[in-house]
């Protein structure tokens, strides 16, 4: 039987293993709803076999993290991170995208991306012209820091990758790639060639 993610249930309480830490620590109604989440999971738990939802909502958490910690050195979170990666690949192959294409790209809300490019901008890694179709929009460009930034983070990341999955033959396996072509399929996407 799984544990559930510490400080979410069991004896330490539902919300934090020191109730007066995690008071101070919600800051938004979506750390809220965060926190009644992970109860909810830790919940199931509990009570039966680990779901393959939450299996794969650990191994996102888990994910999230180890990249928050490789690329604390840079400046990055993993979010960030997933914006300017995506950014770099689809500028790689086009015209820079804006903000609500480079949204769609990443999974991530247009509100999201547009907070992200906002901080990423103030860190002087990325632009954000006016798109010449639409006055309204906002292209995304990487700048001469935010090209050596992005170079380095992948680097990082790709490090990473192996690390993690190791234990499946690496990135390359051939557990790796059914695993790969498993998630597509969950996500309804067509895997690649």
């Amino acid at each position: 039987m799984s544990r559930p993610p510490e400080g979410v249930g069991g004896r330490a309480g539902l919300i934090a293993p020191n109730s007066h830490e995690a008071a101070g620590s919600i800051t938004s109604s979506r750390d809220l709803r965060q926190i009644v989440a992970m109860a909810i999971v830790a919940i199931y738990s509990i009570c039966m076999e680990p779901t393959l939802g939450y299996l794969v909502w650990r191994l996102s958490m888990k994910w999230r993290s180890s990249v928050d910690r490789a690329l604390a050195p840079l400046g990055l979170t993993h979010a960030q991170y997933a914006v300017l990666a995506s950014l770099s690949g689809l500028s790689a192959r086009g015209p820079e995208p804006s903000q609500r294409q480079l949204a769609d790209h990443a999974g991530l809300e247009p509100i999201y991306v547009s907070k992200l490019a906002r901080a990423l901008e103030n860190a002087r890694l990325i632009e954000r012209p006016v798109h010449p179709d639409d006055p309204r929009a906002v292209r995304l460009v990487l700048t001469d820091r935010g090209r050596k930034t992005v170079a380095e983070a992948i680097a990082i990341v790709r490090s990473l990758m192996t690390e993690q999955t190791a234990a499946i033959g690496g990135p390359n396996g051939k557990q790796a790639k059914e695993f790969r072509e498993n998630l597509l399929a969950l996500l309804g996407e067509n895997p690649s060639p």
